[in-house]
């Protein structure tokens, strides 16, 4: 049960890295197959704005989803995560 001004958060904390969909890459029902990591100060300002974010791993895209837990995340973006945050 949340409580006020506490918010569900659809992917785990990272220190300013957060997954956001790969929106050019989708299946026929509009789901995005791959999730990136995104700087999180982008994420907002994208979903607001329509301005396209870049993935660590390069790939350049406007947010249109959030990531659900389980959700498939980029092989590469992960593999520059894990360097980043060791």
């Amino acid at each position: 049960m949340l409580h006020h001004g506490q918010v569900s958060a659809p992917t785990q904390t990272r220190p300013d890295v957060d997954t956001s969909p790969e929106g050019t890459d989708t299946t026929s029902d509009d789901t995005p197959k791959m999730f990136h990591y995104v700087k999180k100060n982008k994420i907002a300002e994208s979903a607001i704005m329509g301005s396209m974010v870049v993935a660590l791993c390069g790939e350049v895209f406007p947010v249109t989803k959030a990531a659900k837990p389980g959700s498939p995340v980029c092989p590469d973006c992960k593999k520059i995560y894990e360097r980043m945050k060791g």
